[in-house]
């Protein structure tokens, strides 16, 4: 253990996690709360906000070139 390492909550359980190489799953305390937090990415538990600048998505497109007759 370095004495630069630093302490972190889990982000699953809040439980306390030493920033360093001896905790493999940082930031998370285990290898079942990273697991745990990857399945609620994956069934869309979590969403990351955006936010809509055109109500058309097609507004702002630029037509392809085309050749000259």
């Amino acid at each position: 253990m370095t004495r630069n390492s630093r302490t972190v909550s889990c982000p699953r359980c809040a439980k306390p996690v030493r920033w360093g190489p001896e905790s493999p799953f940082r930031p998370f305390c285990s290898e079942r709360c990273k697991m745990i937090d990857l399945g609620a990415w994956a069934s869309e538990e979590y969403r990351v906000a955006v936010e809509d600048k055109d109500e058309d998505p097609d507004a702002g497109s630029v037509e392809p070139e085309r050749d000259a007759p």
